[in-house]
């Protein structure tokens, strides 16, 4: 069995795998991993292999933990990995990032993916039929949207996440709702296709936090895959005990 442990920008998500298939999964605040740690340690005891992808920060007691208790693997730009990075700065590329580049060329070897993670940011990944990953894009996510209007404006509220009524806003907090949600829906629409006129067999996989959301509105042909980050950590795992 293998402990998939994702440190993100407001929580820690935490799976386990037995070969492909996910057994459990959870979040959980970073102050609480340890707890979480000890409980999966005590309910899993075939767990022995573990990887960690960080893009957040956890505590050196919890580091050690894990060191003391699984062979670990830390991803890094560093790590061993199953496709050719051809990103100009390696060393800034999101772990996250490298993950979902992984769980692309696992899901689909040898074919053009692009990997849209809709949550704090949104990000665009590809990778080519030649299992090369070339880069993508980063914007701000829904709820970094809201957020900005709120913090960058003397005048508009916060809000909280609601499909519109109409693109055409009555009242500001409906014009909010349909800047924020046509927007994104627009920009992500329109990345798609400027990638379909290059690759026409492109195949696009969609997850993150919001992907649930943005799934049912959007008017591409897309795969939607709450779990790809933690399945890509899985095979990263899986291919370096191979090595």
């Amino acid at each position: 069995m293998n402990l998939i442990i994702d440190v993100g920008n407001t929580c820690v998500k935490l799976a386990v795998f037995s070969n492909d298939v996910l057994i459990s999964k959870s979040s959980v605040k970073v102050s609480c991993l340890l707890k979480e740690l000890v409980s999966l340690r005590d309910k899993y005891p075939a767990i022995r292999q573990s990887i960690l992808s960080s893009v957040g920060k956890i505590s050196s007691q919890d580091l050690a933990y894990l060191k003391n208790t699984y062979n670990l693997v830390e991803l890094s730009a560093h790590s061993v990995l199953p496709f050719l990075n051809k990103y100009q700065t390696p060393k800034t590329l999101g772990v996250d990032r490298i993950a979902l580049v992984c769980a692309a060329v696992k899901h689909s070897s040898n074919q053009n993916i692009l990997v849209i993670d809709a949550g704090t940011c949104i990000t665009y990944d590809f990778v080519n039929k030649n299992n090369e990953y070339l880069g993508g894009a980063i914007s701000p996510g829904l709820a970094t949207r809201y957020k900005s209007l709120n913090n960058l404006t003397a005048n508009l509220p916060l809000l909280d996440l609601q499909f519109p009524k109409n693109i055409t806003g009555a009242s500001t907090k409906q014009a909010i709702h349909s800047g924020v949600v046509y927007g994104v829906l627009n920009e992500i629409d329109g990345i798609i296709a400027t990638y379909r006129s290059n690759y026409s067999d492109l195949t696009v996989i969609l997850t993150g936090g919001d992907s649930n959301f943005l799934s049912k509105q959007l008017k591409s042909t897309i795969f939607a895959n709450s779990n790809f980050l933690l399945e890509g950590l899985n095979y990263i795992l899986q291919f370096n005990k191979n090595q």
